[in-house]
């Protein structure tokens, strides 16, 4: 596959990267900065500078064309609630848009457990955080693309287990970051899991297992 990865130098998306290109897919990306473009580019990735906050559908379209998916893993990691909106929430409503200008039908978002540490009481700030998450997934299941919304627990700094806990519903608990980024991958080569909202967590189904029980019967 040709995956094009918003959010390539992030936590969730360079290991995602790393991933799909173990399974032999070619990967393309959004970088901010000259440095990270070149070493993406040295290690096999497609890199090009842009900046999510300003640059315009039509010239993402440009980018994102011919590419087989998109895959959404950008955010403003607590720089503010302004850098919030940009990127988690118009950052998605212009991949959108460039997705639908490029023609490219698949759409995988990360997105959040809509009740995440909500019993922390963490203020408005992460209230904000919430609805601007919840505001994407509405945007992207409602744009007519073959999307998947993909909302995973706390994401941990760990070595990936390769198994994991994945159903329209789950407990939030935890999982690796590692184990996101293969259920990912994993999830972009299962055509057949479309237009589904799944959470992931800790557990003990093998990846391509729990990514098979979310194929559709019949």
């Amino acid at each position: 596959m040709k995956v094009f990865v918003i959010g390539l130098t992030g936590g969730v998306g360079s290991l995602a990267a790393r991933s799909l290109q173990e399974r032999g897919d070619s990967v393309s990306g959004l970088v901010r900065r000259a440095g990270q473009r070149d070493e993406l580019r040295a290690a096999g990735v497609d890199a090009t500078l842009g900046d999510l906050t300003t640059i315009a559908p039509a010239e993402l379209a440009g980018l994102v064309r011919g590419a087989d998916a998109i895959l959404f893993t950008a955010g403003a990691g607590g720089a503010g609630a302004e850098a919030t909106s940009a990127i988690d929430g118009a950052g998605v409503d212009t991949a959108i848009e460039a997705a639908r200008i490029a023609g490219v039908r698949r759409f995988l978002l990360v997105s959040v457990f809509p009740e995440a540490w909500r019993e922390r009481n963490l203020g408005p700030g992460f209230d904000h955080y919430i609805a601007v998450k919840k505001g994407a997934d509405v945007a992207l299941t409602g744009s007519g693309l073959d999307w998947v919304v993909l909302r995973p627990a706390v994401l941990l700094d760990e070595p990936g287990r390769g198994t994991v806990a994945l159903g329209p519903a789950q407990i939030h608990t935890e999982v690796t970051r590692r184990d996101v980024a293969d259920t990912l991958a994993a999830l972009l080569h299962e055509p057949r899991v479309s237009r589904q909202i799944r959470e992931l967590a800790r557990g003990a189904t093998p990846i391509a297992d729990a990514v098979a029980a979310a194929v559709p019967a019949g």
